[in-house]
């Protein structure tokens, strides 16, 4: 099993499309896969039609009174599930601080599904938090969308400090651009020079594109309602990419 976590310390850059479809790619070919919407306001549990609700809230499942796999919803696409979102889990960081190794939490909870399925991926709140901790501690791989800015590097530039901080090693981090306009001077400056400065860029980019935002209608994976664009394309590239990376850990 390999857990995935879909992260920025900033909002707004994709991180709910690129765990939905890789998500839908993974489960496409054949692997059963499992989303876990951590984040609060709900995106990947509406993307999959699914109430952003869960039984005993983020203290129940923090406390251990329901199993993960009791909570677990199926979708409408054969080989992926969705563990949903919960308004409450915007106290999730309060409830990992009362507990003994608050860090090693979410991998704790996670563990017993190892033989469910090939692929769980974490669809992760903007910021850097004790649940962001608990993450970085459970996740093999983290991949961070980032849209081709200033912002954007800087953000990426905190995370690698605060990976060296606390000592992650071996947490991979797999950033890839995301909402790309090669039209704009600085996207295209900043999608060619930042693989110079760090090897681990992915290289597939995702195009700005009017059919990624399509998906809040269809409330679908674009590639289940979408056979031919740049962006499906895209997506199917970067799905191809990771699996090839996380084949050698």
């Amino acid at each position: 099993m390999k857990i995935l976590a879909t992260y920025n310390i900033k909002g707004g850059v994709g991180k709910t499309a690129a765990a939905v479809n890789l998500s839908w790619m993974a489960a496409s070919e054949g692997y059963p896969t499992l989303v876990w919407d951590l984040d609060p306001q709900g995106a990947a549990s509406f993307y999959f039609r699914i109430k952003p609700k869960l039984k005993g809230g983020s203290k129940g499942l923090i406390k251990g009174k329901h199993e993960l796999d009791v909570l677990i919803k199926g979708t409408d696409f054969e080989n992926l599930d969705l563990l949903p979102a919960d308004f409450s889990y915007r106290h999730l960081d309060l409830l990992l601080d009362d507990q003994k190794k608050p860090t090693r939490q979410l991998g704790k909870l996670l563990k017993p599904l190892e033989t469910d399925y090939d692929y769980i991926i974490l669809d992760c709140p903007p910021s850097i938090s004790l649940v962001s901790e608990a993450v970085f501690q459970a996740a093999d791989a983290l991949l961070v969308p980032m849209i081709p800015t200033t912002l954007s590097l800087r953000t990426l530039q905190q995370l690698l400090r605060f990976q060296k901080q606390k000592e992650l090693e071996s947490l991979r981090i797999m950033p890839f651009f995301s909402m790309v306009d090669r039209r704009k001077k600085l996207h295209q400056q900043i999608v060619d020079e930042l693989p110079k400065q760090y090897f681990n860029v992915l290289e597939t980019e995702i195009p700005y594109s009017s059919d990624v935002e399509q998906m809040g209608l269809h409330r679908a994976p674009l590639g289940s309602y979408v056979t031919k664009s740049r962006s499906k394309i895209a997506y199917d590239s970067l799905w191809q990419e990771i699996h090839q990376r996380l084949q050698g850990f």
